[in-house]
């Protein structure tokens, strides 16, 4: 893991605390622990200016508990990975914390390897996300780049339709379209016609599409008498 590891350890047993945070950084020498506190108020407040990258949270503890902290998080920090560490686990609870999405729910005396790989597939995970919507947003950056016409063209050439084919469709002539296609395989970034189809589907450019043609045969369809 050559990324930075940030996290939150909200634990009210000292010992643990410590055990916990030698293991990590065994694992992770340069782990920045944002934060390693014994209650659920001081961890959110925490996290919310933070925004480290992994939480490890009790379920018993002073002020809010891991399951109420949980919740809380759902505002502050919706996409940050929890796993939940306790001595006080039953059957109810850890469903509660599961489904509520917490990444796993361990409870001591905890195996180190089975928690370090639950950390580090968390976190792989945790920045793939991040570099999904970092990309996303520099696709929706450039898609604005576009005028009116030019998203026209885009939707027309992403479905594969030949410039003739478009200039028809939209009354002008192929070397304006020419000229058009090209300004939007620049702008867009694109190198091929294949990339220009991925980035629209990442844009969700085809379901835009779709949902207009649905919308399209719902207004044209004969209303009953």
């Amino acid at each position: 893991m050559d990324k930075r590891v940030t996290c939150v350890i909200a634990e009210d047993e000292q010992l643990f605390r410590d055990a916990l945070l030698e293991l990590l950084r065994q694992e992770w020498p340069d782990l920045d622990v944002v934060a390693a506190c014994d209650d659920g108020g001081a961890a959110l407040e925490a996290i919310g200016e933070h925004k480290p990258d992994i939480a490890f949270l009790d379920i018993r503890m002073p002020g809010l508990t891991g399951l109420d902290l949980q919740q809380e998080l759902k505002a502050v920090a919706p996409s940050l990975p929890i796993v939940f560490i306790t001595g006080h686990a039953d059957v109810r609870t850890s469903v509660r914390a599961m489904k509520d999405g917490a990444v796993d729910f361990l409870t001591k005396p905890v195996d180190a390897s089975d928690l370090l790989s639950i950390v580090a597939s968390s976190l792989a995970r945790n920045l793939e996300a991040l570099t999904r919507d970092s990309e996303l947003r520099e696709l929706r950056r450039r898609a604005a780049m576009l005028t009116p016409r030019e998203h026209e063209v885009m939707q027309l050439v992403v479905q594969g339709k030949l410039n003739k084919q478009i200039a028809a469709e939209l009354g002008t002539v192929e070397k304006t379209i020419k000229v058009h296609r090209a300004r939007v395989i620049q702008k867009m970034g694109a190198e091929s016609l294949a990339e220009l189809v991925r980035i629209a589907e990442k844009l969700g450019i085809f379901q835009e599409m779709s949902e207009a043609r649905d919308s399209l045969r719902v207004a044209s369809a004969p209303r009953a008498a």
